[in-house]
């Protein structure tokens, strides 16, 4: 064998060599870098968490009542509802609730947060000092309180919107509700729904689903 022939051996052993030695490293090192990514779940569940919703026993507004609960509960938010009478309550559209507890029986150290429904009977029913007591411990105890429609009215008179940003239903005909609000020291901020620490307010029922969704983030 010529001198020539041997060098060309060498250079081909030599190559199949490093094919073998290197491949399995660069087929290793090709998969690797294919691999997904698996990313982690950044959300926070609310399942579990507890809340009681707030109604009139008469004349409640279906939709602030049913929208926010059906919101809460898909995402496994254990929903109670209280009212000022046992037994059933009444919206103005005519469906019904279930009671679960008087308000005088509801202790905000047994959920996260306490929801007041607005409505014509809201006012009739819920202005008064059980109610004020309630919204006042709520907040005492770090609770998420929220109302909708005129049922800030009811927070405002209970003392807890003082320097608070909050909204409340009114009309070009009815300003009235406002004007409690800010005799009662709160700032009125004319927006559909406003969050203003633990505190959530809306000013009626076409803001009944964002009023819902506010409160689950804010559960979080």
């Amino acid at each position: 064998m010529s001198r020539t022939s041997i060098v060309i051996l060498i250079i081909l052993l030599v190559a199949i060599g490093l094919y073998f030695y290197l491949g399995p490293k660069s087929k290793k090192n090709k998969n690797q870098s294919i691999a997904p990514v698996v990313e982690q779940p950044t959300s926070v569940s609310v399942s579990n968490k507890k809340v009681v919703m707030v109604v009139a026993s008469e004349n409640f507004r279906d939709e602030e009542y049913f929208e926010p609960k059906t919101i809460l509960e898909e995402q496994g938010v254990i929903v109670k509802t209280a009212s000022n009478k046992a037994g059933v309550a009444r919206g103005v559209g005519g469906r019904e609730a279930n009671v679960d507890l008087l308000i005088t029986d509801v202790n905000p150290a047994d959920f996260d947060a306490v929801i007041f429904v607005g409505g014509p009977g809201s006012l009739e029913n819920l202005d008064n000092d059980n109610s004020y007591q309630l919204a006042q411990s709520t907040l005492g105890q770090g609770k998420i309180l929220a109302a909708i429609c005129v049922s800030p009215v009811i927070l405002a008179k209970a003392g807890v919107l003082k320097d608070k940003e909050a909204t409340v239903w009114s009309s070009p005909e009815d300003r009235s509700s406002i004007q409690v609000l800010e005799d009662n020291g709160a700032k009125y901020v004319d927006q559909a729904v406003v969050v203003d620490g633990r505190i959530i307010t809306a000013n009626g029922p076409a803001a009944a689903q964002e009023f819902g969704k506010k409160i689950r983030e804010l559960l979080k």
